[in-house]
């Protein structure tokens, strides 16, 4: 099995909220992370697939397809965005980076497989929020 992996990068703004919570609960437990007005990071995303080479190509997946893919289906819609206020597939959801990666795998997984013609899968989703924070995910 080979894995095969692709950086990309987004700016976006958030902030963490639960709206059943008081404005002091909110500061309490999310800290400057609860700020009114927003703060924002400089995410980076690095998708992982494994699979076996194709015998034709030497790839296990072509990596211009997989940056179209990702760049389309996910980095469109949440760079320079709000992810609160911006991103339909983040409506009524908590922006936490944990549920922004879930998010994330469910659009990009069964594109994967359309785009390497069932060769390769999603293995991982890593996503840093800064440098020193990252969440990473294998799927369900």
């Amino acid at each position: 099995m080979i894995y095969v992996s692709r950086l990309e990068h987004f700016n976006a703004a958030h902030k963490l909220h639960n709206p059943n919570w008081s404005l002091a609960k909110n500061k309490e437990v999310f800290g400057p992370c609860a700020n009114t007005n927003w703060h924002g990071h400089n995410y980076e995303l690095i998708v992982t697939v494994k699979g076996k080479p194709d015998p034709d190509t030497g790839f296990v997946i072509d990596l211009k397809k997989l940056s179209t893919l990702i760049r389309t289906h996910i980095i469109e819609k949440v760079d320079h965005k709000n992810l609160n206020l911006d991103v339909a597939f983040m409506e009524d959801k908590l922006a936490s980076t944990e549920n922004l990666i879930v998010e994330f795998w469910k659009i990009l997984e069964p594109r994967i497989l359309d785009i390497s013609n069932k060769n390769a899968q999603l293995h991982s989703l890593k996503l840093y929020e800064t440098p020193r924070n990252y969440v990473e995910y294998f799927g369900e």
